[in-house]
């Protein structure tokens, strides 16, 4: 039985999925370093860039919430 405020160990897929979930993030904070370094450095030669990269991070963060409503117990 599982207390409030108590947390269940992860089965060996569920922490497969875990690994899986930190990939899709990764990409999506990777890409917003990117857009953080045009705006920081780069801004008036490189701002065309932007738009692309805005769409990128939004199909990115996409693909997480997505992930992690597949899989609730990685929220």
């Amino acid at each position: 039985m599982v207390y409030k405020g108590e947390k269940m160990e992860l089965t060996q897929e569920q922490k497969e999925y875990k690994k899986e979930l930190a990939k899709y993030k990764r990409k999506v904070v990777e890409l917003a370093g990117v857009m953080h370094d045009i705006v920081e450095d780069t801004i008036w030669t490189d701002y065309v860039k932007l738009p692309q990269i805005s769409e990128d991070i939004t199909t990115a963060m996409k693909e997480v919430i997505a992930f992690q409503e597949k899989h609730p117990y990685l929220k």
